[in-house]
C-alpha cells in the first residue's frame, strides 16, 4: 500500500507493532510471535476503519534491533512515526538518522524488569540526546511504580507518555497505589497518556470498560485532553485470540467521548506528540 492513503489526518492511531515471526527475537523475551504483523496488513486495518496514520512501537521480543521497524518508516514515512527501543550507549549519529526516519520516541518497556536508576551517567546521557531531538519517552510499566518511575525523569525536562492508562488493575478502582498520585503528576504538563490496551486491565471485559470510562474522566482534569491519544495496540500481541482492531474501536466509542474529545484523541494530541505537524490536518 505504500504512502497510498489520504494526505490530510482523518485519524491517528498511537500505537500499533509491525514484525514477522522470522525475525531474531531477544532472549530475554516474555512472548514469542507464531504469526506476521505486516506494514501492509497494518496498513489495511487503518484504511477499513477510517484512520489515516499510525505510530510504530518497537515490540518487547525483538529487543533494541529495530531494522524491521525502520524499514516500515522507510515505506511510508509521511503516514508513520516510530517509537524504537536503544541501547543506553547508543551513538548520537544513530539516533540522528532515525530521527531523520521519523522516530519520535524511544520506550522503556519495565514489565518484570528491575527499575532502572536514571541518576547514573549513561541514562543522562541518552535522555539528553532525547531532549535535544525533541523526542518522548515512553514508560510501560504497573501503575504502582509509574509516580516513582516519572519523578525519576522529570528533571531531564523531556516529555513523558504512559503506556495503557498506565497499566492499573480494573478490579481494584481508581484508588489503588499509584494512579491518585500519577494524576497529580499529570498536573505538571510534562505527562501524556495513551488512552489503549483497555483489554489489558485485568478485569473482566465490562469491568475494564467501567474502569476505563472513570480513568479517562480524571486525565482529562489532570492531563487535559490535549496530552490524551489513543492507540490500537494492534496486533494485541497475548491477547490476538480474542481481540481484534474492530473490537478495539468498539471499545474507544463505548467510553462515550464527545465529539471534540474524539477529534483531540485522534487528531490534535497525537499529531503534535508524534510530531505529524509537516501533515496538515
Amino acid at each position: 500500500m505504500s504512502d497510498t492513503f489520504p494526505a490530510s489526518i482523518i485519524g491517528i492511531d498511537g500505537h500499533a507493532h509491525v514484525f514477522s515471526r522470522e525475525l531474531d527475537l531477544t532472549s530475554a523475551r516474555r512472548y514469542s510471535p507464531d504469526y506476521d504483523a505486516t506494514l501492509t496488513t497494518y496498513q489495511h486495518k487503518l484504511h477499513g476503519h477510517g484512520l489515516s496514520h499510525g505510530v510504530l512501537v518497537q515490540p518487547s521480543f525483538l529487543g533494541t534491533d529495530n531494522s524491521y521497524l525502520l524499514d516500515a518508516l522507510r515505506q511510508a514515512p509521511t503516514q508513520l512515526r516510530g517509537v524504537v527501543v536503544v541501547d543506553r550507549d547508543i551513538s548520537r549519529a544513530a539516533l540522528d538518522e532515525m530521527d531523520r526516519l521519523g522516530v519520535v520516541g524511544i520506550r522503556l518497556n519495565l514489565m518484570g524488569k528491575a527499575l532502572p536508576d536514571f541518576s547514573e551517567p549513561q541514562w543522562k546521557v541518552l535522555f539528553g540526546h532525547i531532549t535535544e531531538l525533541g523526542w518522548h519517552v515512553e514508560l510501560h510499566r504497573h501503575v504502582a511504580d509509574i509516580p516513582a518511575l516519572v519523578r525519576g525523569l522529570l528533571p531531564f525536562g523531556l516529555k513523558i507518555v504512559i503506556d495503557h492508562f498506565g497499566r492499573p488493575d480494573a478490579r481494584l478502582g481508581l484508588d489503588q497505589p499509584g494512579f491518585r498520585d500519577m494524576l497529580e503528576l499529570g498536573l505538571g504538563g510534562q505527562l501524556w497518556m495513551k488512552v489503549s490496551g483497555i483489554y489489558r486491565l485485568e478485569g473482566s471485559e465490562q469491568e475494564n470498560l467501567d474502569f476505563a470510562r472513570a480513568a479517562l474522566a480524571l486525565l482529562m482534569q489532570s492531563f487535559g485532553p490535549q496530552r490524551l491519544v489513543w492507540g490500537s495496540d494492534w496486533p494485541h500481541t497475548q491477547h490476538e485470540d480474542r481481540i481484534s482492531y474492530g473490537a478495539v474501536v468498539e471499545q474507544l466509542q463505548a467510553l462515550g467521548c464527545s465529539p471534540q474529545t474524539m477529534r483531540s484523541l485522534l487528531i490534535e494530541a497525537p499529531q503534535v506528540l508524534f510530531d505529524f505537524s509537516r501533515v496538515e490536518a
